[in-house]
């Protein structure tokens, strides 16, 4: 305890010094916590995924469609629990600046792929009950200022037109890493129009989501439902739920890589500024760490001062920083849910700033640590200041 009390009156001898440095800390971690959980954000639907749900797609790319009739072949694959199919809708709402995540599903199915969906019994009945019911996650629909019973008109662009649902449910994640930013509605809903509007674009979907009955039977599976359908006219990729997501992902690598040497470069540059601070109090002490020596303390001792002074400052800026990150963040969360619906501040984020926090100031104090240990008790006397 005395220890610290030394630490802490020696940190903040010169208190501006020392403050401006703590702020700049702690504006280096907020930015460093910020831009990881960008990255965190940019995994969290790969991280949310099932092991035991299964994406099967058009082998040649996402935006060609794949045959109803394949629903019920894929069923008669053994490991197969469930099977479910959809359409990417690509609609807005009013406006194209209006623009978020819409599917058209086969609703009994999907949603019991997808029980992190929650919602009231009443309104799934709802749901089910009306071909032009939807539903849609509570961040998207605070936004927009839905209510339930409320008339949605969509802008269709893959399916040219305007669209009309009505609101009979809001979904809520079951925990905070489930995305409440999509909007889905009745896949039939779609089809009996396309058959009586463009029959040739009817009875088409663009994936089959795949429920098997363990994870341990994804790649059985996968490579059976791609057997299937080999040398057909429409051949099949099916993979892990998470593999699809990280497809997705994986065009976006440049700019992750971006974010992540920027987040290194924040943290190169607070080191810079902490050894300056501790460069400048070692000058200002030279002296102190001289009659140190005179009265018989070691290397180690002084060598532990400015360790310790170093970690005292960091870790003060290290803590202000954190703790400035949760409120920043829900605000980066509410203007940005659509482009990112999960932004959270991870435990994994923390414990990186503090890692972070401890490396920077180990770092900054080994050279001014060298320096008074190396100076002479003479040399170290006759310095004034």
């Amino acid at each position: 305890m005395v220890v610290l009390k030394i630490l802490i009156r020696n940190a903040f001898r010169n208190r501006l010094r020392t403050i401006l440095t703590i702020f700049g800390v702690a504006i280096a971690i907020l930015s460093f916590g910020l831009l990881r959980t960008v990255v965190s954000a940019w995994y969290a639907g790969a991280d949310a995924s099932s092991a035991t749900r299964l994406v099967t797609r058009n082998a040649i790319s996402i935006i060609f469609t794949l045959p109803l009739s394949y629903k019920d072949k894929i069923r008669q694959v053994e490991g197969v629990k469930i099977v479910s199919w959809g359409n990417w809708f690509g609609a807005y709402y009013i406006d194209e600046k209006n623009f978020f995540a819409n599917f058209c599903v086969e609703p009994v199915s999907y949603l019991e792929l997808y029980p992190e969906f929650v919602l009231s019994q009443d309104a799934r009945r709802a749901f089910m009950n009306d071909r032009k019911g939807c539903i849609a996650g509570r961040k998207l629909a605070d936004k927009f200022k839905w209510k339930v019973g409320d008339n949605i008109p969509l802008k269709g662009t893959i399916y040219p037109g305007t669209w009309d649902f009505v609101l009979r449910g809001i979904y809520k994640g079951r925990d905070k890493t489930i995305d409440e930013t999509q909007f889905f509605f009745h896949w039939d809903y779609l089809n009996e129009t396309l058959r009586k509007t463009v029959p040739g674009r009817a009875d088409q979907v663009g994936f089959y989501m795949v429920g098997v009955s363990r994870p341990d039977l994804a790649t059985d599976v996968s490579t059976s439902i791609d057997g299937m359908f080999k040398n057909s006219y429409a051949e099949t990729l099916t993979e892990t739920e998470k593999a699809f997501n990280l497809g997705f992902i994986a065009m976006t690598d440049a700019i992750l890589m971006v974010i992540q040497v920027v987040s290194l470069l924040i943290i190169i540059i607070i080191m810079a500024v902490v050894a300056n601070t501790m460069a400048m109090t070692t000058r200002e002490r030279i002296r102190d760490y001289a009659i140190m020596k005179t009265l018989g303390f070691g290397g180690g001792v002084i060598a532990a001062l400015i360790f310790g002074e170093s970690l005292v400052i960091t870790l003060v800026g290290c803590g202000v920083g954190i703790l400035l990150t949760f409120p920043v963040a829900g605000i980066f969360g509410q203007k940005l849910a659509i482009l990112f619906p999960v932004f959270n501040v991870s435990a994994q984020t923390v414990y990186l700033d503090v890692l972070a926090a401890v490396i920077v100031a180990l770092a900054a104090a080994v050279i001014p640590t060298r320096r008074a240990i190396r100076i002479r008790i003479a040399e170290g006397l006759r310095r004034v200041g």
